[in-house]
């Protein structure tokens, strides 16, 4: 189960151009609320038994907070834990990558090099792991591309880990971890309609159980939610989700993510668990 999660706090964070459908311009961040629910998410973590480990925000990065893109965290037996850095679709973002980088390689990650060419691969965002680590799903179409997931899954190939790609077809959910949150080793969360057929069908192969949230619930981030340690980070919670928290014995944990939702984000891609 996830012990460490690294957080970047939300010093420079504001919405100044629309990378996505909910980056709209028209709300402007009340920073000091911002920084409040950066701290409630902290504090919920550390409750769910999470400890924190932060990087230093960057003036200029102003969606540095969002720490799940930057790079995507494993482990191997055979190399031990790595990373792979990411090739950020927007290039205000990909200055962020090289801190993330350079913080990882300075606690003894290996550092796996892929060349994505004109290609894009986000991070955490668009690539997740199953529980178990048997298998990441890799998200694309808006962020990342077919192509960057066809590279990084040359790289894991060496490593004997199958990648399975997933198309997504609603700008809204442009990010895997957006509308696509495993459980447990069995259960999965998903908006249905955020996948092509083919896509959903073949997830549908992969777990015994999968549970469906509405498009409203879905649109209100609560596919973006965290697992740790028999808990579910949530910016909110319906009786649907009850229902599913339940079944799969997960207490939920309500932290507002407002402010971060006008950058189209909420809990799971303010966070990167380095397990």
């Amino acid at each position: 189960m996830p012990k460490t999660a690294l957080l970047c706090p939300p010093t420079y964070f504001d919405v100044l151009d629309m990378k996505n459908p909910y980056m709209l311009g028209e709300s402007p961040v009340d920073k000091q609320k911002a920084r409040a629910q950066w701290e409630a998410l902290r504090r919920a973590l550390e409750t769910a038994g999470v400890q924190i480990e932060t990087i230093e925000a960057v003036p200029g990065l102003e969606d540095m907070v969002f720490a799940a893109n930057q790079v995507f965290v494993g482990y191997h037996e055979k190399i031990g834990k790595f990373i792979v850095p990411s090739n950020m679709r927007f290039s205000s973002r990909q200055r962020e990558v090289a801190y993330y980088v350079e913080w990882f390689r300075a606690r003894d990650y290996k550092v796996i090099e892929v060349d994505f060419g004109d290609e894009y691969l986000e991070g955490s965002g668009d690539l997740i792991w199953h529980p178990d680590r048997s298998r990441i799903y890799a998200g694309h179409a808006f962020r990342s591309t077919i192509g960057g997931i066809w590279h990084l899954e040359e790289a894991m190939q060496k490593l004997g880990i199958p990648v399975i790609a997933l198309e997504l077809i609603d700008e809204r959910f442009y990010h895997l971890d957006t509308c696509f949150c495993p459980l447990n080793d069995d259960a999965v969360l998903i908006f249905p309609g955020a996948f092509a057929q083919a896509s959903l069908d073949e997830l549908h192969g992969y777990w015994q159980r999968v549970h469906e949230i509405s498009e409203e619930e879905a649109a209100g981030f609560i596919a973006n939610g965290i697992v740790a340690n028999g808990h579910f980070l949530t910016p909110r919670v319906t009786g649907n989700l009850e229902k599913i928290l339940a079944q799969e014995k997960l207490k939920p944990l309500v932290v507002e993510t407002s402010e971060y939702e006008k950058s189209g984000g909420s809990c799971f891609c303010m966070k990167n668990f380095i397990d």
